[in-house]
C-alpha cells in the first residue's frame, strides 16, 4: 500500500497567482549559516551513528570546531561585506557553549530559528513529550538569550517524527526548513495553527555540494550564480525563493571563501530585483499576502486531497 505524508498538495509551478515580493521584487534572497555544536562522544541512537567512524572520534569533531573558531568569523565579514543579514539555523546548544557567536549576531540584527539541541541529538525515537520539551526549550533558551521570539524550525540533521509539523503549528512557529517540495513557500496541512514551508535548497547546500558533489570552490560559486540566473527569470512571473544554507567549517575554509564571495557579491548586486532579506520576513509577507489566495488556488484547480487539513485557511 502506498504510504503519503500528506503535508501538503500537488501544486503545479505553472499559472500560480503571482507574488510580488516587497517593493515590486522578483527573488527573495536569503542565507541560512548553520551555527551548530557537534558533541565528542554524544548519547547513541539506534536508527543513526553520528559519526562514521567508531566514537568517540576527534577528526569529525575538530573539523565542526573549526566552524564556530575561525570559518563563522570569515562568513560573517563576507555577509557583512554585501548587505547580507543571516537566519541562523542554531543549535540551541550554542547559546551556551558559544555566547559570544550569539551576541555577535545579535549586534547585527541577524535571525535566529532552531535547529534543535545539538546535531547530534537525532528527533528519531522521540516521544512527542520529548519534542515538545525540546521546542519549549528553544523558544525560551533564545528569547532570555536575545530578546526574540524564534518562528522558524529544521530539525536536527533533517531528523523529524510524524508530529513534528503539527507541534511547530501548535507552538506557534511560521515556517519549517525540512521539506524541499518547490521554489515558493508553501502552506503545511496541520491540526492547528498556520505553517508554511520555507524553501531551503538541499542542492546548494555546501555540506551537499562539497561533500556529495565534490564540487570544486569554484564549480560551487558557478553553481549558486546559474541557482540565481534560473530562479530571477522565472520571477517575472511569480516570485521565487532562494536559499544558500551554509556550514562555516566548509564554505568558510580559506580557499573556498574567495569563490563563495564573488557569488554573493553577484547575487546582491542585482537589488533592483532582488529582496535581500530573512526567512522570518519572508514568512511574514508570505502570511499576510499570499496564504490564502495559494489554499484558494489548490481548491480552484480541484487539486485539495483529504486529509490532516489546513487550520487557518481562506473561507
Amino acid at each position: 500500500m502506498h504510504r503519503d505524508p500528506n503535508l501538503y498538495d500537488y501544486w503545479p509551478y505553472r499559472d500560480r497567482p503571482k507574488i510580488v515580493w516587497p517593493g515590486g521584487k522578483k527573488l527573495a534572497f536569503w542565507v541560512a549559516p548553520n551555527i551548530e555544536f557537534y558533541e565528542f562522544d554524544p548519547p547513541p541512537n539506534p536508527s543513526r551513528k553520528p559519526w562514521p567512524r567508531p566514537n568517540p572520534d576527534i577528526v569529525p569533531y575538530s573539523l565542526r570546531d573549526y566552524g564556530n573558531r575561525v570559518g563563522h568569523w570569515r562568513l560573517m565579514e563576507a555577509m557583512d561585506e554585501c548587505g547580507v543579514r543571516g537566519s541562523i539555523s542554531l543549535s540551541i546548544a550554542m547559546l551556551d557553549h558559544h555566547p559570544e557567536i550569539i551576541e555577535a549576531c545579535v549586534a547585527r540584527d541577524w535571525e535566529f530559528f532552531s535547529h534543535g539541541v545539538y546535531n547530534t541529538r537525532y528527533s528519531y525515537g522521540m516521544s512527542e513529550e520529548q519534542e515538545r520539551a525540546v521546542l519549549e526549550d528553544s523558544i525560551r533558551s533564545v528569547e532570555q538569550a536575545t530578546g526574540r521570539r524564534i518562528r522558524g524550525y529544521l530539525a536536527p540533521a533533517l531528523t523529524h517524527t510524524e508530529k513534528t509539523m503539527d507541534l511547530l503549528a501548535e507552538y506557534g512557529f511560521w515556517y519549517t526548513c525540512d521539506l524541499f517540495q518547490d521554489d515558493q513557500p508553501q502552506p503545511i496541512k496541520v491540526k492547528s495553527g498556520k505553517l508554511i514551508s520555507m524553501p531551503y535548497s538541499l542542492e546548494v547546500n555546501d555540506t551537499i555540494t562539497y561533500g556529495t558533489y565534490a564540487m570544486s570552490p569554484r564549480a560551487y560559486a558557478d553553481a549558486l550564480m546559474r541557482h540565481f540566473d534560473q530562479l530571477l527569470a522565472e520571477g517575472d512571473e511569480s516570485g521565487t525563493v532562494m536559499c544558500i544554507p551554509l556550514h562555516p567549517y566548509q564554505v568558510a575554509h580559506p580557499h573556498r571563501l574567495a569563490p563563495f564571495r564573488e557569488a554573493l557579491r553577484y547575487i546582491t548586486g542585482h537589488r533592483d530585483d532582488v529582496w535581500v532579506t530573512t526567512a522570518r520576513e519572508i514568512a511574514e509577507f508570505y502570511n499576510a499576502n499570499c496564504y490564502d489566495q495559494t489554499l484558494a488556488d489548490i481548491e480552484r484547480r480541484g487539486l485539495a486531497r483529504p486529509g490532516s487539513g489546513f487550520s487557518g485557511a481562506a473561507a
